[in-house]
């Protein structure tokens, strides 16, 4: 089964993710976060902290069939945080050293979508439940900036085909977890 969890920043879709899956036998996080200064380091390691000792923990953000496979048990579930920061990440790592105004976007969310297709049909083999985390990017201001603007655009449209992929597809605002699908 394929759950989606999205809200907004300090919405509560972690805890109320963490919920759906705490009653499973195993728990695989995985983990998508990258370090790249002090605060970002502290943001995950009080992340780290506040999961079961028992969870194994994969931090990564691509190839993620590698991981999620045929091979874990209906019993498991496997936990993704977060799909808008993996996106983040493929963006940047598509997108190489160049200046990311000379970027070719629609380019960037071909292979940004063909990662997500991958993660989907990899989703569908596995028998475990899969819990995936994003962040829903669409309710605010348009950008100012070229990448913020892009990265929206492509973080919803994601997010869309996710949600037209999951079997369940929960809304967290305020601590409350409200099922849409």
């Amino acid at each position: 089964m394929l759950t989606l969890v999205t809200g907004g920043a300090r919405s509560g879709k972690s805890r109320h993710a963490e919920s759906l899956v705490s009653q499973a036998k195993e728990v695989l996080y995985i983990a998508t976060s990258q370090i790249y200064d002090a605060e970002m380091a502290a943001r995950i390691q009080h992340h780290r902290d506040g999961r079961p000792a028992h969870w194994r923990t994969e931090e990564r953000w691509q190839d993620l069939a590698d991981i999620i496979t045929a091979g874990h048990s209906p019993e498991e579930a496997i936990l993704l945080e977060c799909i808008t920061t993996m996106v983040t990440n493929l963006l940047f790592a598509y997108g190489g050293d160049s200046d990311p105004d000379s970027w070719d976007y629609a380019a960037l969310e071909v292979q940004v979508q063909a990662e997500i297709e991958n993660l989907i049909a990899a989703c569908a083999r596995c028998p475990a439940s899969v819990v995936l985390v994003t962040n829903e990017v669409g309710m605010g201001i348009v950008p100012e900036n070229r990448l913020a603007r892009h990265f929206r655009d492509i973080a919803g449209r994601v997010n869309q085909r996710l949600a037209q992929a999951a079997d369940a597809v929960w809304l967290v605002v305020s601590g409350i977890g409200v099922k849409i699908k």
